[in-house]
């Protein structure tokens, strides 16, 4: 690989080793409920028959995949020499349990592991905020608590949800985002599960690899929202970064809403420019997983179409069975838009 080129991974899964690891953070009430059951998160259901994490990446003192941050620096960070990795965990299920309370506790719980844990454990781990969307106020609230701490750098939350993301009941997060300088990323993993909706547009499908495939549709549908729903006119300093849900659908979604728009603009009397030009503004899509064809000319072609080189972030998805390795992929850029990609606009986004 080439040593030269900086990095900054912008979806990197660190998780706990238990549930019990939350316990120190958790009040009487909440930690007597985990002790009792476990947090109960609620998952997607779907089998996959390669499981989830890489066979390699179990810690050598054992436990659950990208919970040891020693052995993460080890096989991840130092490698590829790393600037910093983006650590996005995986709580995402919080946001489709019933009850509003533990939600935003467990959220919060997460967040202060995440400080004890990973982020005072080496200054290039970079945390995003857990919140749950049940209780938007409850969101807004942990996101003023540990906003201005300088290792935080997003807010996160989950792709699934019961109604789409753009509309005012949510609103209240993007506030305290804006207001605190944060970008907002969602990541899949909990379509289909709990109180969230079905996992496609026709229901629900039988096979792990129809609930993978479909993850785009989930964004499609969030992004349209959020656009037609004014958040980025609402919040014009808002970003908001979509975590592994493709990139090759984007040409296709802008020209169709643009399309659109030309028509329906009267539903919408609030957006002031074209739909597409919300996206270039204010979106930022990470590589992860690269939809990389066997004529890669044609993914160039997308590139150009989206302005990939201003709007895509380095992923490598660690520690799961998908990980896109940076000396593998997007071999065939040109170094200018390379450097881009995996590293300046991060940098920019993230204010590193």
């Amino acid at each position: 690989m080439n040593e030269t080129l900086k990095i900054i991974d912008c979806d990197v899964h660190n998780s706990l080793r238990s549930d019990r690891d939350l316990l120190p953070y958790l009040t009487d009430t909440w930690k007597d409920r985990v002790k009792r059951g476990g947090l109960g998160l609620m998952y997607s259901g779907y089998y996959s028959p390669v499981g989830v994490g890489r066979k390699d990446a179990t810690p050598p003192g054992g436990g659950a995949v990208g919970s040891d941050p020693d052995f993460l620096i080890e096989q991840l960070v130092d490698p590829y020499h790393m600037e910093a990795a983006v650590l996005t965990g995986n709580l995402f299920s919080v946001s489709v349990g019933h009850d509003p309370d533990f939600a935003a506790a467990t959220a919060s719980a997460y967040n202060d592991y995440q400080l004890d844990h990973w982020l005072n454990k080496d200054p290039r781990f970079k945390g995003s905020i857990f919140v749950a969307l049940q209780d938007p106020q409850l969101a807004a609230k942990e996101i003023d608590r540990l906003g201005s701490h300088p290792g935080f750098v997003q807010v996160i939350t989950s792709s699934a949800s019961r109604m789409p993301l753009g509309q005012r009941f949510f609103h209240p997060i993007y506030e305290a985002a804006e207001r605190n300088g944060l970008p907002v990323a969602i990541h899949p993993g909990a379509e289909g599960a709990g109180q969230a909706n079905p996992p496609t547009a026709a229901g629900y499908p039988t096979w792990y690899i129809e609930w993978h495939t479909c993850l785009s549709t989930t964004f499609m549908a969030q992004l349209t929202s959020l656009i037609c729903e004014g958040v980025f006119e609402k919040y014009p300093r808002l970003k908001f970064v979509f975590i592994e849900g493709g990139v090759s659908w984007l040409p296709h979604l802008m020209w169709r809403l643009d399309k659109n728009f030309t028509a329906l603009r009267s539903q919408v009397p609030w957006l002031k420019k074209m739909p597409s030009a919300y996206i270039r503004d204010h979106c930022y899509f990470t590589t992860q997983p690269i939809e990389e064809p066997n004529n890669i000319a044609h993914l160039k072609q997308i590139f150009e179409m989206i302005d990939a080189e201003h709007i895509l972030l380095y992923s490598s998805d660690y520690p799961h069975w998908d990980f896109d390795s940076p000396d593998h992929i997007l071999k065939w850029l040109t170094p200018e838009h390379r450097r881009r990609i995996f590293y300046e606009n991060a940098k920019q986004l993230y204010k590193l």
